[in-house]
């Protein structure tokens, strides 16, 4: 199963707070020990969100805002993508993390499922799954600069 690992935004990491050369060590031998065990398929941090913008959808109407937003509990700072063969198996993981070492400020991580295939049902069509493998196709070649 393929799980996303979404690292919950801090005052910190809003205020734009980066890493420090331990933290980013103590990271990367995180992120080499994922991708050896064959778990990280991609991770990536995120700027505070005053960088964004949200794009809201409401009928035909759309309507660009931009960051910094409230409520920095419900923002994102990173994510990695896991393939995992259970939920356990990811929190076991993640536990394993190098996040807040010195016990300075709580770091939440929250771990969701993502959709498979089957998980959609007879709404997703043969014809419709033959697209969804041609984009993911055409996605791997451009990853690979094919």
């Amino acid at each position: 199963m393929k799980v996303m690992v979404i690292v919950k935004a801090s005052a910190g990491s809003e205020a734009g707070v980066m890493p420090t050369q331990e933290e980013l060590v103590a990271m990367g031998a995180y992120n080499e020990r994922l991708v050896e065990a064959g778990i990280m398929l991609a991770g990536e941090g995120l700027h505070p969100s005053r960088r964004g913008v949200r794009v809201r959808f409401d009928g035909a109407r759309r309507s660009v805002i931009d960051g910094p937003f409230a409520e920095t509990k419900e923002l994102i700072a990173g994510f990695w993508l896991w393939q995992v063969r259970s939920m356990d198996e990811a929190v076991e993981w993640l536990q394993r993390a190098p996040f807040n070492p010195d016990g300075t400020e709580a770091v939440e991580v929250e771990v969701r499922p993502i959709f498979e295939d089957d998980d959609f049902g007879e709404a997703f069509t043969p014809e419709l799954r033959a697209q969804e493998q041609r984009l993911r196709e055409r996605i791997e070649r451009i990853e690979r600069n094919d």
